[in-house]
């Protein structure tokens, strides 16, 4: 029985769900369809407001959520309850972005593990996954209240460089704020996709994409042959943008008045001010010669020629990138048949300037750079939807494969609507010390616990040799080949020791089958994911209660009586928080446990490092 949308609005029949393509972007956010009556791709918004919604998300006392524009207003007055850059966090762990913490002005959890961040509002605990969920949310009822009608499926974009970690959590992201994510595209794919590159079969191109956003640059290099892109070289700095311009000739304006960067840091409310003229003047030295602009009764004046020199090192920093990107696709300037630009930083006459020098060619800009990602993402819709008939679709995988994890956890190796073939790797590792054997459970389905999907294999890696917990690796590989075969292998990379098993996962499922699968996972995607966050919680409890114990049972010596009984105290606390249904409880625990053994673990690690600079074993 075929499923048929209505327009609310017009009562009119659709035969096929919308699908939209979203730019889910680090500074801005937007959402784009394939236009029902022209077939071209436009950005959609409201009559005459911006399509860009702003990817700040604002958290107020009693726990409700804003994002957007409105959000943003609170980025100064309450800089703990507002998150932005929340993409710089997808994926990653304290570890990862610990260098740049201090960038980030509300509170990033310091587990000390390799555990992916967290971060606290109030007495919340939120992943990135829940709060690009929030950004993801807004921009659904946005194209729902646009279109009039129902929105569930989208293509999302990501940065070339995002690894399977990184995906995984945008595709979770999705699934929380109740959409069918049916591909994850890369943002240069988009981007060239919307210049109509690589929608014609027999075309064969390198195209170097430079994407300067808000807050970061990146330029990939993509090789595009019989309609399949492939991403030869990435490379950028996540820290580097059209802010550090405004940031730039802010600079430029104090040392001309005397200000100094403490009375920045002390007026939070001026230095916002001085930082929005500071855009204004950079958008308006695109148009002008000369900006000439008044501040509470200063005279704020800059030209372009200032300006030029002002973000030269900037500009020279993303031709670095864009001669190591060459140089890591074995490439030069020569072999590069189209440049894009992408991101609202591009703009800058000096940015296209320098850039159509560097690669000897005029750059392609026809296309609105805030928009050119959003647009190709609803023109790969339209390919997934099947309306465009030009472009082959290769096969693909109809439903995620994965293997269980601890806690009976669903963990992705292969996401839905992947080509075939395909091949993917991932490490893991033991659990208990001493642990000669683990169990690899192959799964099919869309669901977070392995319980609600459907099991394909399970075999033991077993000869393991014995080491201590969390030392051995075990890369657990999933192959598919041409004709939809699964191949699992599993091996413990210090021993060498491997298995593997062969799966015909793609057969005995009917259409209607996946249909349900796929349906119940949106379904109960917030359940599933509110399921997930409580075992992962559980889970490091756990692990933090063991090493504690072990650390304590090693040191007890070097510990005072006061230390060992705050710490018994908090142990016990976070054992009962294990057998309670709340993550935030459990996540409360865990800091207040991590709080009291930081300063003891610090003064052991201190006695170590001198016993070992006497020359002492220890």
């Amino acid at each position: 029985m075929a499923k048929i949308a209505i327009n609310i609005a017009t009562g009119s029949l659709q035969q096929e769900e919308i699908i939209v393509g979203i730019d889910l972007g680090t500074t801005n956010s937007l959402v784009a369809i394939i236009h029902p009556d022209t077939k071209q791709p436009v950005v959609l918004k409201e009559h005459n407001s911006s399509s860009l919604v702003p990817s700040v998300v604002h958290f107020d006392e009693t726990g409700n959520i804003t994002v957007g524009e409105e959000a943003k207003k609170y980025l100064i007055s309450q800089p703990q309850n507002t998150i932005f850059s929340a993409k710089r966090l997808m994926g990653k762990s304290y570890q990862d972005i610990k260098e740049n913490a201090s960038f980030f002005s509300y509170k990033v959890i310091d587990d000390g593990t390799e555990n992916l961040v967290k971060v606290q509002v109030g007495n919340k605990f939120y992943s990135p996954i829940d709060l690009s969920s929030f950004i993801l949310k807004e921009l659904k009822q946005r194209a729902e209240h646009i279109l009039k009608t129902p929105v569930n499926k989208a293509v999302i974009t990501v940065p070339a460089y995002f690894n399977d970690a990184q995906r995984q959590a945008t595709r979770d992201a999705g699934k929380l704020a109740g959409l069918d994510v049916l591909r994850i595209v890369n943002e240069p794919t988009a981007a060239s996709l919307a210049y109509g590159l690589g929608l014609h079969k027999e075309e064969e191109k390198t195209i170097a994409v430079y994407d300067l956003g808000g807050g970061t640059f990146d330029v990939s290099i993509l090789k595009i042959s019989n309609g399949i892109f492939e991403v030869l070289s990435t490379n950028g700095d996540t820290y580097l943008g059209g802010d550090d311009m405004d940031r730039a000739i802010v600079q430029f304006w104090m040392q001309q008045s005397g200000i100094n960067e403490d009375e920045l840091k002390l007026n939070k409310e001026f230095a916002q001010a001085i930082r929005l003229k500071a855009e204004e003047a950079k958008k308006h030295l695109s148009f002008n010669e000369v900006f000439d602009g008044e501040l509470n009764g200063d005279t704020l004046l800059i030209t372009r020629k200032d300006f030029d020199t002002l973000i030269q090192p900037l500009i020279d920093k993303t031709i670095v990138c864009s001669k190591n990107a060459l140089k890591d696709a074995a490439l030069s300037v020569n072999d590069i048949d189209v440049v894009v630009m992408v991101g609202g930083s591009t703009r800058v006459p000096l940015v296209k300037e320098s850039i159509s020098s560097f690669f000897g060619k005029p750059v392609n800009d026809t296309v609105n750079p805030d928009e050119v990602v959003a647009l190709g993402a609803a023109i790969q819709a339209d390919i997934l939807a099947g309306n465009n008939k030009d472009v082959l679709l290769l096969d693909i995988t109809p439903l995620s494969l994965g293997i269980e994890t601890a806690g009976g956890l669903m963990d992705v190796l292969i996401p839905r609507n992947s080509k075939i073939p395909n091949k993917v790797g991932r490490q893991y590792t033991t659990q208990v010390d001493g642990q000669g054997s683990m169990r690899i459970s192959v799964y099919q389905g869309e669901r977070d616990l392995v319980q609600h999907n459907r099991k394909l294999a399970e075999f033991n890696l077993t000869g393991i040799p014995g080491m201590p917990a969390g030392l051995p690796k075990v890369e657990v590989s999933f192959l598919i080949n041409a004709d939809g075969i699964l191949v699992v292998k599993a091996k413990e990379l210090r021993s060498g020791v491997e298995q593997s098993i062969e799966v015909k996962s793609q057969y005995g499922l009917t259409d209607e089958d996946v249909e349900k699968m796929l349906l119940d996972s949106i379904t109960h995607a917030k359940d599933d994911i509110a399921v997930r966050a409580l075992v992962e919680a559980r889970t490091e409890a756990e692990q933090l209660l063991q090493t504690t114990e072990k650390f304590i049972h090693k040191n007890a010596s070097h510990l005072t009586k006061d230390e060992m009984l705050q710490t018994a105290a908090a142990m016990q606390a976070l054992q009962l928080a294990i057998t309670m249904e709340d993550k935030n409880l459990i996540h409360t625990k865990i800091e207040e446990l991590n709080e009291i053994s930081r300063p003891y673990a610090e003064r052991m690690m201190d006695v170590a490092v001198s016993s070992a600079m006497k020359g002492k074993a220890i």
